[in-house]
């Protein structure tokens, strides 16, 4: 998705049964997707919820309570932009047509899960577009109120051209041709304002710029005032937007003398006058063109920027009176660069700031641009330079950028090749670092085939390490508890830790092999602490892929018998919210590891819309209590009440509670009051590759 990461989908489900709804939300988080779930089951909650912020609805189609006529007409009687996906047991034509016609953007099946998450984030990207639309929108209507007061203050007379036709003028054009008010030429051809010998050629202009032609740099011709006087003018065209529709911007300029001498004029007003080079203003319009190819056509181009190693230190030497002969020096050595064989013109430099210089590198690629940023750098390091009576030299350090569709910004384009010139500079100089999009592309697909292979070489060498947290009972049992903490050896002595590969192993199906390697491990640990007269309960995670493995449970059976475990020892975790879209499968998993007397427990329990629902067809050993109602706990008192609720029906239930994350004592304090029956965190002990906590 588009979506940044720290965003969460505000979503607002119409549902009768939690159960159901809880299920949708589940789906989407196990896609990746953080959603801040809202549930409503009636007209009276429905009205409540839309006074909130929300995102997306989700709606059921078979509700008693509110029909999904009744949603549509509450959601559009709010004014928001509020997308509605109808979630439907089934479908035909009729009842299809009938759910759009009610103004639905879209419906999916609720036994489809991924039919269901491919809406959501269809409408999702369609929302946030259209929200980036409308503050685009805003954005540009108050930049073309901008413009049209700069217009109006502008001393070059301007004009709005839509097929030939005048649609705005600023009071220096109307002062040029001798009108009072733009009234006076509002709809007027732009002909009348041309010398009859120029009309014909002039309509052929107007039409190959309607047809969507290049114009010419300058077209000059003879014009005429309102009293049929003529003068010498010159004309500039920019293809441009009035009101939202497209027209021509026109520069009508009278010319008062010799036209090479204003073309010679209008070269030095685009040049720096120290370097030769392009100044800002015009380097920056020229690499707004090429971004804007880059994003319309998917043209691809390469910026440079150029500073001097060690410049402060080089006016030092030189003097500060030499400033400008530096400068001068190192744009006549880019100017050569620039001219060498096998750029063809393509490569345009300029004068971007006091000591940085810039090279757009028109129709390039990563390693055209690459190419000559070496060529750069050898020709700064490779002579020495002369600098007015004085000599050095010079190195520089160059930041560059590969413009193409996905970095389709100016300012994105220039804060990249910045940061190149600032790391370039930051080792030392005399190098270049250039930021490639698509890069990254192939680097990631490298970075994951690295993980797959160091994955597989980690399952078939035994590289997955156990670390062990005790869980202490509040409750006066002296028994041996911990979680088993599964961790990566490469092989180097640092650990890494499973939220760096888990997604890795589950997209290329490794997943399952991971839950036997721990497992297995587990088990074995567990037979040496029975032999040496010790026994441990311990908890292993296990992922998703543990609920479609049929032979799991066998396998821990035949481990089990190995090592002489009885099963009671072995506690197997899963999250909640796994549980929730995976329920009979669970079921079953329970069913299947407790006839090896192995226990089940839920981890990250209480977060879902409504958490006890689950416990009406699952009684799971233990429930791990999502942290997040432990961080704070003592300035919380929302949380405290929360946790105080889930030990009191957990122990209603027969089912034993844990608190994980505690880190301070006063949160002990408050757990142990609560009726919490364990805790786990580093308040208590951090997890060690031993087993050596005294539970006594």
């Amino acid at each position: 998705m588009s979506k940044k990461p720290e965003n969460a989908l505000r979503l607002l489900i119409v549902d009768e049964r939690v159960e159901d709804a809880e299920a949708l939300v589940s789906g989407l988080r196990n896609a990746g997707i953080a959603v801040r779930p809202v549930r409503a089951a009636t007209p009276q909650e429905l009205t409540a919820a839309l006074a909130g912020p929300s995102d997306l609805v989700l709606a059921a189609l078979a509700t008693q309570a509110l029909s999904f006529d009744d949603t549509m007409q509450l959601v559009t009687g709010t004014g928001k932009d509020l997308p509605v996906i109808a979630i439907a047991e089934q479908l035909d034509e009729a009842q299809y047509d009938a759910v759009l016609t009610a103004g639905a953007r879209a419906v999916a099946l609720r036994h489809r899960p991924q039919q269901v998450l491919s809406q959501v984030r269809n409408e999702w990207d369609d929302l946030e577009a259209r929200r980036a639309q409308r503050r685009l929108e805003a954005r540009v209507r108050e930049t073309e109120r901008r413009c049209d007061a700069l217009i109006e203050s502008s001393r070059d007379p301007i004009a709005y051209v839509h097929e030939g036709m005048h649609i705005r003028a600023n009071s220096a054009y109307l002062e040029m041709f001798g009108y009072d008010s733009f009234e006076d030429i509002e709809g007027m051809s732009l002909l009348d304002m041309v010398g009859p010998q120029h009309v014909e050629e002039f309509k052929q202009l107007l039409k190959s710029l309607a047809k969507g032609e290049a114009p010419p740099p300058r077209y000059e011709l003879e014009a005429r005032d309102l009293e049929g006087n003529a003068f010498a003018a010159s004309m500039e065209f920019t293809q441009a937007q009035y009101e939202g529709e497209p027209c021509l911007q026109v520069v009508f300029r009278r010319q008062e003398f010799d036209p090479e001498l204003a073309q010679e004029l209008e070269e030095l007003r685009q040049r720096d006058q120290v370097t030769g080079l392009l100044n800002r203003p015009t380097f920056l319009r020229s690499l707004e063109d090429a971004v804007d190819d880059a994003g319309q056509h998917k043209g691809h181009h390469g910026l440079l920027l150029i500073q001097p190693d060690h410049y402060q230190r080089l006016l030092q030497d030189i003097g500060l009176d030499s400033a400008d002969a530096l400068m001068a020096a190192i744009g006549h050595r880019l100017q050569e660069v620039l001219r060498g064989e096998g750029l063809d013109g393509r490569a345009t430099g300029a004068r971007f700031s006091e000591h940085t210089l810039a090279v757009l590198l028109r129709g390039s690629d990563y390693a055209a641009t690459s190419a000559l940023a070496e060529r750069i750098l050898s020709a700064f390091s490779a002579d020495v330079f002369s600098i007015g009576t004085r000599s050095s030299v010079i190195t520089a350090s160059i930041g560059g950028v590969q413009i193409g569709e996905k970095i389709a910004s100016v300012s994105q384009v220039l804060a990249k090749a910045t940061q190149g010139v600032e790391s370039s500079s930051g080792v030392g100089g005399n190098r270049y670092e250039i930021f490639d999009p698509a890069a990254m592309d192939r680097a990631e697909e490298e970075h994951v085939r690295a993980w797959v292979a160091r994955l597989r070489d980690a399952l078939d060498h035994d590289r997955f390490v156990l670390h062990y947290q005790p869980i202490i009972n509040l409750q006066g049992d002296t028994g041996a508890t911990y979680e088993a903490l599964m961790r990566l050896d490469p092989g180097d002595g640092q650990l890494i830790s499973p939220s760096n590969f888990m997604q890795i192993a589950e997209d290329h199906a490794l997943l399952s092999e991971i839950d036997r390697a721990v497992i297995g491990q587990a088990i074995a640990v567990l037979g040496q602490r029975i032999a040496a007269n010790r026994p441990t309960t311990l908890l292993v995670k296990v992922t998703q892929a543990a609920l479609d493995d049929s032979g799991l449970a066998a396998f821990i059976g035949e481990q089990l018998q190995a090592h002489g475990v009885p099963g009671e020892y072995l506690v197997l975790e899963l999250p909640e919210a796994k549980v929730f879209t995976h329920l009979k499968a669970t079921q079953a998993f329970a069913d299947a590891i407790g006839r090896y007397d192995c226990r089940l427990a839920l981890e990250q329990f209480g977060v879902g819309l409504d958490s006890f629902q689950l416990l009406t067809h699952l009684k799971p050993n233990m429930l791990k209590v999502d942290r997040s109602f432990i961080e704070e706990l003592p300035r919380n008192e929302e949380n405290q009440a929360r946790v105080r609720e889930i030990a009191k029906r957990a122990r209603e239930l027969g089912i034993r509670t844990i608190a994980e994350y505690v880190q301070d004592a006063a949160s002990m304090s408050i757990l142990f009051s609560s009726g919490v029956d364990y805790v786990e965190g580093h308040f208590l002990a951090t997890a060690s590759p031993v087993m050596n906590y005294d539970f006594e």
